[in-house]
């Protein structure tokens, strides 16, 4: 039996082959979630790094190899509705979740020149409203259906740094790492956990061959992170083992001394 086996896990911006989000949804699975993933092409293709035409039916496929239920959506989290309606959809497909991964993100560079009031708005809608009342509205549906258990899990994505060029990134992250701690005092008289990773530089995509030697140089092992290795830490506190661990922002960054 896997250690994740009777649970219902939500991951969001799960979209790309390579991607952070697919990685967790597969890892997750062979330890035996049922997942229910979100994905939004429209930022793939005009503002990511390209969208992989119909990737989300060849991941839901994967996942259901190991025996598993999924099920997926299209969802803008800058969309005030998203939240309610990510919720609503695993709940008729899937059942009350009692995981929720905040994995989906919005980044565009940007320095103090040309940062303006649309670029950190539109950080904040995603990054910050969406995964925080997604995370909210998800403990108000587990208080009710899992009054008197434990088991709940929310765990966010945040990055840190001195990139002078990501600064409404940055920015937008360092409140998911402000809230994490205040959150999970609230929220641990019903029984759920509140964690952030940190998962340092990883190769998800975004890299070329320079980008990657030069990163690599600060890692001690001598490579950069691989999506694998955030979904491993993402199992194990997402498991039932890690229910002494909350209101913590882990560093998972392989020892990298880049900043």
């Amino acid at each position: 039996m896997g250690i994740l086996n009777g649970k219902i896990a939500i991951v969001t911006g799960a979209s790309r082959s390579r991607g952070i989000g697919s990685a967790i949804c597969l890892m997750l699975a062979e330890a035996g979630a049922d997942i229910f993933f979100t994905h939004w092409s429209d930022y793939d293709k005009n503002e990511g790094i390209g969208a992989e035409e119909d990737y989300p039916y060849a991941l839901s496929n994967k996942i259901k190899s190991f025996g598993v239920r999924c099920h997926h959506m299209e969802a803008d989290l800058s969309e005030p509705e998203a939240p309610t309606k990510i919720l609503n959809c695993t709940e008729k497909t899937l059942g009350t979740a009692s995981v929720l991964i905040n994995n989906a993100t919005y980044q565009k560079s940007v320095n103090f020149r040309s940062m303006n009031s649309e670029v950190l708005d539109r950080h904040y809608q995603i990054n910050n409203s969406g995964t925080i009342l997604l995370s909210t509205e998800f403990a108000k549906r587990f208080e009710m259906a899992f009054s008197g258990k434990s088991g709940g899990r929310i765990i966010n994505f945040v990055s840190k740094g001195p990139d002078p060029n990501n600064l409404a990134y940055i920015a937008s992250k360092g409140m998911l790492i402000a809230i994490t701690e205040p959150l999970s005092v609230g929220l641990a008289p019903i029984g759920i956990t509140v964690n952030s990773i940190d998962p340092g530089p990883t190769d998800s995509g975004w890299m070329d061959k320079e980008i990657k030697d030069s990163l690599s140089q600060f890692f001690p092992t001598g490579r950069v992170g691989k999506p694998e290795d955030a979904a491993r830490l993402i199992k194990f506190l997402a498991s039932d083992e890690s229910e002494w661990i909350t209101g913590q922002v882990i560093k998972s960054e392989g020892g990298y001394a880049g900043r």
